[in-house]
């Protein structure tokens, strides 16, 4: 009996010896290729939240530097933000908080760089458009009106396509184009919520140009 088991037995490791010698090197890869993707996933989910805290630290030298106004110090820790964690959320809302100070602060050029660099880079899709309107509306300040178009050409998603709108109806009127600023300006205040307060700006820009939109819906039904 004892003999038989022995028999068994030895049978079974044989078989395991051949199923080895014939698998064996491709289980043994199979299995240091998915701990290495582990051990890979591991560490870069690690490295990313290193670098989401460094940007965040980053982040608050670049608002503390644009509350007290010190632009030489916001230029200095915007470009350090945009070169070392250029794909982090925070790199955007640098560039919009700088964009916005340097505009204040009477720097367009620096606001333009700015604008652009988030327009082009920014790694979400609203910071990217919130940029473009704030750059076309720069460029409109500064007669870009050729740039400015520019910039608005590209489509934009719903929640801001009544202000891309808006802001296309204000480079018609600086281009002294009334009847296309009346026609951005409409299409603008029909696109905005009816409780949005923006709409009410819109509105007030049309009534200025003889316009009334809401008398005309209503003649309209």
């Amino acid at each position: 009996m004892a003999s038989n088991l022995d028999l068994e037995q030895q049978e079974q490791l044989d078989e395991l010896k051949h199923f080895w010698k014939q698998y064996g090197n491709a289980i043994t890869w199979f299995l240091i290729v998915v701990m290495g993707a582990y051990a890979g996933w591991n560490g870069y989910q690690y490295w990313q939240k290193q670098q989401s805290t460094k940007a965040a630290a980053l982040f608050d030298e670049v608002e503390r530097a644009a509350a007290s106004g010190d632009t030489a110090k916001l230029e200095r820790s915007w470009n350090d933000m945009k070169d070392r964690f250029p794909g982090t959320t925070y790199a955007a809302q640098s560039a919009l908080l700088a964009g916005k100070t340097f505009q204040q602060t009477d720097k367009p050029d620096a606001a333009l760089a700015a604008l652009k660099w988030a327009a082009e880079s920014a790694s979400d899709d609203a910071n990217t458009q919130l940029a473009r309107l704030r750059l076309a509306n720069l460029q409109i300040q500064q007669k870009a009106f050729d740039d400015a178009a520019k910039t608005l050409t590209k489509p934009f998603t719903p929640a801001f396509a009544g202000l891309a709108l808006d802001i296309q109806g204000d480079l018609f009127m600086a281009q002294s184009k009334s009847q296309e600023a009346v026609k951005a300006y409409t299409e603008a205040w029909s696109k905005l919520e009816i409780n949005n307060e923006y709409r009410r700006l819109v509105l007030a820009k049309l009534n200025a140009l003889g316009a009334d939109p809401e008398n005309a819906k209503g003649a309209s039904k």
